[in-house]
């Protein structure tokens, strides 16, 4: 049987998606998006990517540079280590096969030195959670349990209660005046750990951190337009702010498309964790500025006020966030209206992201033209590991919704 067919029966003989309870049908919806033929492409390129990954725990998938077909491979130190197992566990979620059960298994393994070390930066979220957390979500391994408690208290230890938020960048970086106390947007992430582990075992002060971090990040870190700076500096013995930058974007007043993503998909969950109605309000507000800026296609470029728009780079990655947040975010509003838009416009993303953006026989990631930090020349333009996690995060999102079922994915269990 050749591998087109194996996925085919894969998905469609045995899709199951954990929690549903039956066999999730084929779902294609009325403007023509085929959802479960996404998801056999991202099965497809992932076990071609699988292919050219050496065996060693140094070799974790994370971008690949235009017009190439070679990955670049980091350890498990770097921000988007958890990336990949992550995206490994949502296929096995897709398909209900061993395969990649085992395989997630064995990329999440490499990051397990994460929970025993001191915090390199407030990325144990991003890295842990979107592993770890996923991989507990769909075995219930009580090993996996024991390293997301012990990696949300190491990431509590960069929290400082003068402040009230988590230090992002605990080391000298450009701009934020070290030894001063820095928060940037894509922290806004990782608080889900730290939800997670109150409610699961851990100390309940972790719940509070969160929300403080929330509420002081809502406070001082938007503009009166609900755009928001990447990072925010404050006095780390007082707490007053000392400024507000844009460290990735393209200026100190621009809206930097990932940092809106995060934004969004953050008070997104904040809400679905607190049920606190001023972050749902919250979440419209950071959202609807997005919404109204987009370009025709949906797809933002990397930075909303790049003068060279519209030449310049597009970020696949942020629309792939903001796709799989819109979903959540529009169940959550009773405006039935508002809900529409929400869920018309993720699966307009999505279909736009599957049509133009799929790497296909360019690469063997899932999506081209992300952007990283484009002011430092990093990744523009590339295939980067973290647009993928989301993308088919998305994806299944989607498909849960379409068959009538909740959003959630991720995350959410007792």
């Amino acid at each position: 049987m050749n591998l087109k067919k194996q996925i085919v029966g894969s998905l469609f003989a045995t899709l199951m998606l954990v929690g549903c309870g039956s066999t999730i049908t084929n779902n294609k919806s009325d403007k023509g998006f085929d959802v479960d033929q996404q998801l056999i492409y991202c099965v497809k390129q992932s076990s071609d990517a699988l292919k050219l990954i050496p065996n060693d725990d140094s070799s974790i998938p994370r971008n690949v540079a235009p017009n190439s077909k070679q990955w670049k491979f980091v350890d498990y130190t770097d921000w988007t280590s958890g990336f990949w197992s992550g995206e490994l566990w949502y296929l096995y979620e897709a398909t209900a096969d061993q395969k990649w059960s085992a395989i997630a298994d064995k990329f999440t393994a490499y990051l397990k030195p994460l929970s025993v070390t001191p915090a390199l930066d407030h990325d144990l979220g991003f890295q842990v959670f979107t592993s770890y957390g996923n991989g507990y979500r769909l075995t219930n391994n009580p090993e996996y349990k024991k390293v997301i408690l012990k990696t949300a208290d190491t990431l509590a230890t960069l929290f400082n209660p003068k402040v009230g938020t988590i230090l992002s960048w605990p080391r000298e970086v450009p701009n934020m005046e070290w030894p001063q106390h820095n928060t940037i947007m894509d922290n806004m992430i990782n608080l889900e750990l730290l939800f997670w582990a109150s409610k699961n075992g851990g100390s309940k002060k972790l719940y509070d951190m969160a929300v403080s971090h929330a509420t002081v990040t809502m406070n001082n870190h938007f503009r009166p337009d609900y755009t928001s700076y990447h990072a925010v500096v404050y006095d780390k013995e007082t707490g007053k702010k000392i400024k507000a930058v844009t460290h990735q974007g393209y200026s100190d007043s621009s809206m930097w498309a990932r940092g809106q993503s995060w934004a969004i998909y953050g008070y997104t969950m904040v809400y679905r964790e607190t049920k606190d109605p001023k972050f749902l309000d919250f979440a419209h507000k950071v959202t609807r500025v997005y919404l109204d800026r987009l370009p025709k296609d949906l797809i933002p470029y990397w930075d909303f006020d790049d003068p060279i728009i519209p030449k310049a780079p597009r970020d696949a990655s942020a629309a792939a966030v903001v796709a799989s947040a819109l979903l959540e975010l529009s169940t959550y509003t009773q405006d039935a209206v508002l809900a529409k838009e929400y869920f018309d416009k993720a699966e307009a993303m999505l279909k736009e992201l599957s049509e133009h953006y799929q790497s296909r026989d360019k690469n063997t990631a899932l999506l081209l033209h992300s952007t990283g930090h484009k002011p430092a020349g990093s990744e523009i333009d590339y295939s980067i590991i973290y647009a993928d996690y989301y993308y088919v995060e998305a994806l299944l999102r989607y498909k849960k919704m379409k068959a009538g079922n909740a959003p959630l994915l991720t995350y959410s269990f007792d």
